[in-house]
């Protein structure tokens, strides 16, 4: 049986750029290779849930240039319902400027474009479809009123959300949140929200504790190659990392994230969801793009099989 999810988000012209070494400022550099591709941290989450198999509805916004109609054709083409993207006439749709060095780190500029329009309207022009959702997912690639709001109504309607904190800022508003089923930061953004030190997984434990406190009901703090931490209010659990040779990692947190969205959402434990998501994100980053180097239902599953 299929899932249904939704993603109220971002999107982003991913503009990616290999290169040997970042220039020093005022310092031009040849780099070796330049691709254009699909991104934006909500659209990321949105397809790796998508080809993993659930139904997934996107509530977000495209500007009115050659981009947008990229982007909807992406959608369309993962099999992702379209009919709340929305387009926003004069401004330019997102778009992200990405640099991967040799070791696969990259380093990421985003431009919100049409992205800064979607609004708590949009959400509530929304509402019959994400009443029959499993899952909300969001981003802080939106205006943070726009994330309040659906925190709020997925608390009102009985719908389980998770947010992914990123890009995390200081004056996001904690006590708006907290109603959040699932919150998902790095250790950055854990430490930026909780106001505390995360240095190691003792501190990551005490901050994601300090945040449950307020009222949030998980915390999953992603540590890249080190795994994830599950803390919840009666126990934390270690989610082991899968060990790859990475070649990208553009994209692998939204891997995790969109693949926890589908299993958990498909009945699987928290736990047993996690660990998969991690095994998913872990085999993205030995491919490069973003949305391109997410699997497909059918070769994730021979891979665990394997």
């Amino acid at each position: 049986m299929s899932h249904k999810i939704a993603v109220v988000g971002s999107n982003m012209m991913d503009l990616v750029t290999y290169v040997t070494r970042m220039p020093a400022p005022g310092e031009t550099l040849e780099a070796p290779s330049f691709e254009m591709g699909h991104g934006g941290k909500g659209a990321n989450q949105a397809v790796a849930a998508a080809r993993l198999g659930s139904q997934v509805v996107m509530v977000t916004k495209v500007g009115d240039d050659a981009f947008a109609d990229a982007t909807i054709r992406n959608f369309e083409a993962n099999g992702i319902d379209t009919a709340h993207v929305t387009r926003v006439p004069g401004v330019s749709s997102g778009v992200a400027p990405i640099f991967v060095e040799p070791s696969g780190e990259n380093s990421i500029l985003i431009v919100q474009g049409a992205n800064a329009h979607l609004s708590p309207g949009d959400v509530d022009a929304a509402a019959e479809a994400l009443k029959g959702c499993d899952l909300i997912l969001m981003q802080m690639e939106v205006a943070p009123e726009t994330v309040y709001h659906t925190v709020a109504w997925g608390q009102a309607n009985g719908v389980k959300t998770l947010l992914n904190p990123a890009p995390a800022a200081a004056d996001l508003d904690v006590s708006k949140i907290a109603a959040v089923s699932f919150l998902a930061p790095n250790e950055t953004e854990l430490a930026i929200l909780s106001g505390m030190p995360v240095t190691d997984e003792t501190q990551a434990e005490a901050a994601a504790r300090s945040l449950i406190a307020k009222g949030v009901g998980t915390v999953i703090v992603t540590m890249g190659s080190r795994g994830a931490l599950l803390v919840e209010a009666a126990q934390t659990r270690r989610i082991e990392p899968v060990s790859v040779t990475p070649v990208d990692t553009t994209g692998a947190g939204d891997a995790f994230i969109g693949a926890f969205a589908h299993f958990h959402a498909s009945g699987e434990p928290v736990f047993d969801a996690l660990r998969k998501a991690a095994a998913y994100a872990a085999d993205s980053v030995t491919r490069r793009g973003t949305q391109k180097s997410y699997a497909r239902a059918a070769d994730f599953a021979a891979l665990q099989e394997a």
